[in-house]
């Protein structure tokens, strides 16, 4: 038995199931989902990661569809005693990837290069406030923030160039803000 308590933090964990059993296993915990509607709240979505590309086969371009981690199933959960053991005992899953039988939830980096989920960044600065260029060519200039796109990536910025103003796009990742 596990003793993981009854956590209310959402992550992503991964699931090792016997090979060829990713489908499977994925079916059957959206079966448990339909059967035991207070589930949902718990687990909250499973993905088999999958690419698409194109084979010749007998001279014919065919799509085929594979694994990008095979005998690996990905599930947004809250790790609870409950989630831990209906996950664990379905047929065809060994275990969850962790040390020992502790599961670990995936880090936000390791979310965003598998690709499953979009991560907003995180802005310390917004609308209006005084920003400084931290790379790029116009590394060093201080400007104003303009607006910053819904999805937080890309903002824009007012700054002075050869004594004009002038709105500059850049990364959020590119640009810090200056403490008063």
């Amino acid at each position: 038995m596990s003793d993981f308590g009854n956590s209310t933090d959402i992550a992503w964990y991964v699931a090792h199931t016997y090979s060829g059993y990713e489908n499977k296993v994925r079916d059957n915990i959206l079966k448990i989902l339909e059967n035991r509607p207070e589930m949902k709240e718990k687990i909250l979505e499973v993905q088999v990661p999958t690419i698409t590309r194109i084979e010749k086969q007998d001279g014919v371009e065919v799509e085929v569809e594979e694994k990008v981690y095979p005998s690996y199933v990905l599930v947004k959960m809250m790790m609870t005693d409950e989630t831990w053991h209906v996950i664990r005992n379905i047929r065809g899953v060994t275990g969850f990837v962790g040390p020992g039988a502790r599961p670990v939830p995936l880090t936000e980096a390791e979310i965003a290069s598998i690709g499953i989920e979009e991560v907003k960044p995180e802005l310390s600065f917004r609308e209006g406030d005084s920003v400084r260029v931290k790379s790029g060519p116009l590394a060093g200039y201080l400007g104003v923030v303009d607006s910053i796109t819904e999805d937080l990536k890309t903002v824009k910025v007012i700054t002075s160039i050869f004594n004009r103003e002038t709105t500059i796009e850049l990364p959020s990742s590119d640009i810090e803000p200056v403490i008063k």
